[in-house]
């Protein structure tokens, strides 16, 4: 397994104005990391210029871009409303594209009042193959994430994706954020996984996170064959400058790769 992060781990700096993609970017070079997820959120364009310099400086650090991601909620009644989804969607799937990202992390969204799961289930499918299709065409997969509302557990999660049924929609798999039997629906998901946020709040050298047991989780991860990215996902108050290090220190001892 190889050891990522998002750029969202760092949103508070990004967002301040106290750092660019580009010095996530670099930071996360000098962890030495396999590679990072870029969050649209904090690109400052989409032009060909600026996404050209974002795509030479991870080369110059030797890290993968594996994935992009974008907000998205296929929830709404309304067809004009999820198509804007869709074609918001597809703009990401260019950048991702233009990138070398294999992946573009999406949200299902949640079922808005007086709705059934049933009504939003048919919503969300129809966006998805469409999303998925465009997709394949570009060669990106839409990697859904359960990330609550109708993808609270991962009972819904495959009935989605079994619903979409295609090899380009996939799912981004955050570690924290199935509520219910956690570990059973972890591995439950794992056939469908293509990228894995590794989710932590408060870090710890042993455990990576206090609330989330990846001692047990990592052979888990190996047992299903899982060799794909651990994007860390650093959402706790410590400032990501402090907290990030630890959380990577500890992935590494998890996975044999103390450096």
């Amino acid at each position: 397994m190889k050891i990522g992060c998002t750029a969202y781990s760092y949103r508070k700096p990004i967002v301040e104005g106290r750092m660019k993609l580009e010095d996530f970017i670099r930071i996360c070079g000098g962890y030495m990391l396999d590679g990072v997820e870029l969050t649209g959120y904090y690109f400052e364009s989409t032009d060909r210029s600026y996404l050209k310099k974002i795509k030479r400086l991870c080369l110059d650090y030797g890290l993968d871009i594996y994935g992009t991601a974008t907000r998205s909620d296929f929830c709404k009644p309304s067809r004009d409303d999820r198509m804007k989804e869709v074609e918001n969607i597809e703009r990401w799937v260019d950048v991702a594209c233009f990138l070398g990202a294999p992946t573009l992390r999406v949200f299902a969204g949640s079922i808005p009042q007086g709705y059934s799961f049933d009504e939003a289930l048919k919503w969300v499918v129809e966006s998805l193959k469409i999303c998925g299709s465009y997709g394949e065409e570009c060669g990106v997969v839409i990697a859904m994430e359960n990330h609550g509302g109708i993808t609270a557990t991962a009972e819904q999660v495959s009935q989605i994706l079994d619903s979409v049924d295609s090899e380009w929609v996939r799912l981004t798999l955050d570690l924290g954020n199935y509520k219910t039997d956690p570990y059973r629906e972890i591995a439950e998901s794992l056939k469908y996984t293509v990228n894995i946020h590794a989710k932590c709040h408060k870090p710890t050298p042993i455990r990576v996170d206090e609330a989330i047991d990846y001692p047990r989780i990592i052979p888990l991860l190996r047992e299903h064959g899982y060799n794909g990215y651990l994007s860390i996902e650093y959402e706790g108050t410590t400032p990501a400058e402090e907290a990030v290090p630890i959380v990577i220190n500890g992935l590494r001892k998890l996975l044999g790769r103390v450096e």
